[in-house]
C-alpha cells in the first residue's frame, strides 16, 4: 500500500445560513458548497448532518457533532475536521466539542465555521470561510490547538470565541482574550498560545443546565422555578461585572448544599476579579467565572455535572 499523498479532511455540513439559497429555495449540500471553493490541499470527505436551525440547536445535535469529530480523528484516521454551523449557537457547540474531544485534538486540526450571508448573496462570505477552514484543518500548525472558530480569516480558540455581530463577516471575537491568529496564504498563523487541551471527561454531559439573566428587582423565585423544573445546575449572568441581588444569596447557599452548582458570569466577559456582589455571592457558595460567557459556562457546567456535583464544577472553572 502506498503512502497517502495528501491529508484527509472530514467536512461535516449542517446547513444553516452558509448553505441557504433563497433564490432557488434549496439548501446546498456539503458537496454543493465545495463547488464554490477553489482547490484544496487535502482530500475532502463530506458528511451532511440533519440539524436544527442554529438558533434552535438541541443538546442531542451538539453531542452528535462532538462525538463525530472525536471518532473522525481517533477511529477513522482523518487529519482534520471542519464543521459548518449557524452562528447563533456555534460558540456553544464548538466549545462542547473542544471539551469532549480533549487530547484527541492533537491528532488533527478542528475548525468550526459558517456564514452571516446566504450562499447566493452577491457578497456571500461562506465560500471564503469554508476554503480558509479547510486549509487550516489540513495544516499541521493547527494540531493540538484545540477547536478553532474561523470567520473572515480570523482564528479564535473555541474556549474564548463569542458572537459579537451576526451581521458582519468578522462575526466572532475572543475579547477579553487575544485572538488566536489568522489565515495567511492558506496557512494557520497562530500568534497567541492556545489554551491547554482539556482532559476528556469520563462520562456523558448533563443536559439540564439553566441560564438566567439577572435583572433589577429579581427574586429567588426565578431560580427556584428552574430547579423545580429539573435543572441540575444554574448559570446566572450577573449585571455589570457579575453582580447578583443579595436576595439570591440564601438560595445559592441552599442549592450548593443540595449539590446544585450555581455559576456566576458577568454580562460582558472581563478578566478582572469578581465584582462586589459576585464576591459576596462566592462566600455563599457560588462559583465565579469572570472571563466566561453564559453560553460557555452552561456547556462547561454540563460537562462537569456528567461526572460530579459542586466539587467537579469548581474544578472545571478553576482550569
Amino acid at each position: 500500500m502506498g503512502d497517502r499523498v495528501s491529508n484527509r479532511v472530514l467536512l461535516i455540513a449542517t446547513g444553516d445560513t452558509m448553505a441557504q439559497r433563497p433564490s432557488v429555495s434549496q439548501v446546498a449540500t456539503g458537496k454543493d458548497l465545495l463547488t464554490h471553493v477553489g482547490p484544496v490541499a487535502a482530500e475532502v470527505v463530506v458528511e451532511d448532518v440533519l440539524a436544527e436551525p442554529s438558533w434552535d440547536t438541541s443538546v442531542a445535535t451538539m453531542l452528535a457533532i462532538a462525538r463525530r469529530v472525536h471518532s473522525a480523528l481517533t477511529e477513522d484516521g482523518f487529519d482534520g475536521v471542519v464543521v459548518t454551523h449557524g452562528v447563533d449557537n456555534l460558540e456553544e457547540t464548538a466549545y462542547l466539542t473542544d471539551l469532549l474531544v480533549g487530547p484527541a485534538a492533537a491528532l488533527g486540526g478542528i475548525v468550526f465555521t459558517g456564514a452571516t450571508r446566504f450562499l447566493d448573496d452577491l457578497s456571500s462570505d461562506g465560500p471564503r470561510n469554508l476554503a480558509s477552514s479547510l486549509a487550516v484543518a489540513a495544516d499541521s500548525a493547527a494540531r493540538g490547538a484545540g477547536v478553532l472558530v474561523c470567520f473572515d480569516d480570523e482564528l479564535h480558540a473555541a474556549r474564548w470565541a463569542r458572537l459579537a455581530d451576526p451581521t458582519r463577516p468578522a462575526a466572532f471575537t475572543s475579547a477579553p482574550f487575544p485572538r488566536l491568529g489568522a489565515v495567511i496564504g492558506g496557512k494557520a498563523a497562530l500568534v497567541t498560545a492556545p489554551p491547554p487541551l482539556h482532559p476528556r471527561p469520563p462520562h456523558e454531559p448533563e443536559s439540564d443546565v439553566a441560564v438566567i439573566r439577572v435583572y433589577a428587582g429579581m427574586t429567588a423565585a426565578m431560580v427556584n422555578t428552574a430547579v423545580d423544573a429539573g435543572a441540575r445546575g444554574i448559570v446566572l449572568e450577573g449585571s455589570g461585572a457579575g453582580n447578583v441581588p443579595i436576595e439570591l444569596f440564601a438560595t445559592i447557599m441552599e442549592l450548593t448544599h443540595w449539590e446544585i452548582p450555581v455559576v456566576i458570569v458577568p454580562r460582558v466577559p472581563v478578566l478582572a476579579g469578581p465584582a462586589t456582589g459576585a464576591a459576596l455571592a462566592e462566600k455563599a457558595g457560588a462559583i465565579i467565572a469572570p472571563g466566561v460567557t453564559a453560553g460557555h459556562a452552561r456547556v462547561a457546567l454540563m460537562v462537569a455535572l456528567g461526572h460530579g456535583g459542586v466539587r467537579a464544577a469548581r474544578e472545571m472553572f478553576r482550569s
